[in-house]
């Protein structure tokens, strides 16, 4: 049997490898990006406190290099957060069920409408570092529309839905109607009021 200079057979010797990351420090990494991102979420909420990237490792209980490894500046974070939001709105086109498609639509509406005065505190931030102009307004647009069009359509031709609007009319809408001063009891009113405008008029 073929031996090296340590006596061992060849075949018993150790055979160096890289060996992939583990499952666990995968799962470990996704641990730490959830808990930046929520804690972030909830500072970013606070419109009165001045959010540090500090403060946010601090909230989130990871180290600035954990933060920065995930996250390489502010305006990152503040995008993920965005994308995060805009991922669950256009989610919820394909997985919200109601009896007609007019339901559907609006049950769809009422989630934009919330995602819409739930990130203004991101979104506020996120045009301070890039502006208006940043890719992920305009692409997260674009992906609000394309989700939501088909419900439109559905609900246009079962004849629950003027004919005469296109979905981007009906998301400015509910843009300008989320961005009135006031509290949820408020604005609810407003926005059913708006929605039941949708209706095609009577015959």
């Amino acid at each position: 049997m073929p031996t090296h200079s340590g006596g061992l057979p060849t075949h018993f010797q150790p055979v160096s490898r890289t060996e992939p990351p583990s499952r666990a420090r995968r799962a470990d990494a996704e641990r730490n990006r959830d808990k930046i991102l929520g804690a972030a979420r909830a500072a970013f909420a606070d419109l009165d406190a001045e959010i540090s990237m500090a403060e946010i490792s601090r909230r989130a209980g990871v180290g600035m290099a954990t933060l920065y490894r995930n996250f390489p500046g502010r305006r990152e974070l503040l995008e993920a957060l965005y994308t995060q939001e805009v991922d669950a709105v256009c989610e919820a086109a394909g997985t919200l069920e109601a009896q007609t498609p007019g339901a559907v639509l609006a049950a769809w509406l009422h989630r934009f409408f919330a995602f819409i005065t739930s990130k203004q505190p991101v979104g506020a931030e996120l045009l301070k570092h890039s502006g208006e102009s940043a890719p992920v307004m305009g692409e997260s647009r674009r992906r609000v529309t394309a989700a939501g069009r088909p419900l439109l359509l559905a609900a246009q031709r079962a004849h629950e839905v003027r004919e005469d609007l296109t979905l981007e009319q009906v998301l400015d809408m509910i843009v300008a109607i989320a961005s009135i001063n006031g509290e949820p009891g408020y604005l609810e009113p407003i926005l059913q009021a708006a929605l039941d405008g949708l209706r095609p008029p009577a015959a």
